[in-house]
């Protein structure tokens, strides 16, 4: 989670994940655009990997684009949790398109390995590599900042796309080159081959991330010993147990018991429960937070199937 100093409260972390999923969905119609008026030029199988690769992340954009929106939807009478998971949703959807992208073009590169054709245009073709990896580049620095700020499972799906983009714009850059200058064609075709391996690979990450959410993972140690440490910093607080924390989206679920003196009265546990909050808000400003009151000592083991025997 990001330090006190980059919190950000649910309305500036949905503004920045707007606004870089505008970015991205922008960036991957130019590649589109370039990127086939150089293929149909020259016939390049690693030009045409890329084409692909862009067009898929496109479509993995503006699920993106849409995702971000309806998940700082606040909760509804259906939703009481939230949206925040239609951010995890995204990611699967990316994960299977990129599976896809990398069926295709792995498919591709095998049948122009065994059966090689030279390109044309290659200059044409290396131009609109270099823009492409230029355009790449920005749009990951904007993504790479969103997600440090935001931790959003989306935007760091559509992030691994675009790095998974970097890296083949640089082989296919190398494959049109030697395929081009040095007659070279086998390379060309590995170039798309290698790009599928890489995009496979980035697809296994992002899927990853998005079970995390969908499977309600704890937060990092970091982050759930920070918030036990603002839960138990005012010293009448006799400790938490059953601390559950989870990501949905943008959003941070916490749920604790907090033990208290057992003669303290309730209206004083309330307060000081009140004060938890207040602290844990402020460095996890999207945190939703639930603390039941325990008399130290005196409690009876209680919570089903999610009491202190299963881990909690």
């Amino acid at each position: 989670m990001s330090e006190p100093q980059t919190a950000l409260t649910a309305a500036e972390s949905a503004k920045l994940t707007r606004r870089v999923t505008a970015l991205s969905v922008g960036t991957a119609s130019i590649l589109i655009v370039i990127k086939g008026a150089a293929w149909r030029a020259g016939g390049s199988v690693a030009m045409l990997a890329s084409l692909a690769d862009s067009a898929l992340d496109l479509v993995a954009s503006l699920v993106t684009f849409f995702a971000v929106r309806y998940a700082v939807a606040p909760p509804d009478a259906e939703h009481r949790f939230g949206h925040g998971k239609a951010e995890a949703f995204s990611s699967l959807t990316q994960a299977g398109l990129v599976f896809a992208s990398a069926a295709l073009i792995g498919q591709e590169a095998v049948r122009n390995m065994l059966h090689p054709k030279p390109i044309a245009a290659e200059g044409l073709g290396i131009g609109v590599m270099i823009v492409s990896i230029a355009l790449t580049l920005l749009l990951i620095r904007a993504q790479h900042e969103v997600t440090r700020r935001t931790r959003s499972v989306a935007v760091s799906g559509d992030k691994a796309h675009y790095a998974a983009d970097l890296a083949s714009n640089a082989v296919s850059l190398l494959g049109i080159a030697a395929a081009g200058f040095l007659g070279l064609t086998w390379v060309d075709a590995a170039a798309g081959l290698i790009v599928a391996l890489w995009l496979v690979w980035g697809a296994i990450g992002v899927f990853r991330e998005a079970s995390h959410q969908l499977m309600d993972r704890e937060l990092p140690d970091d982050d759930r010993a920070r918030i036990l440490n603002l839960l138990t910093a005012d010293p009448r607080v006799k400790g938490v147990h059953q601390l559950r924390t989870r990501a949905s989206g943008p959003y941070v679920h916490v749920q604790a018991h907090m033990d208290f003196d057992p003669e303290i009265p309730l209206a004083q546990a309330h307060t000081l429960m009140v004060e938890a909050e207040a602290r844990v808000l402020e460095a996890f400003p999207t945190a939703d937070i639930l603390i039941h009151p325990d008399p130290r000592g005196v409690a009876e083991p209680h919570a089903g199937a999610f009491s202190e025997a299963a881990g909690a």
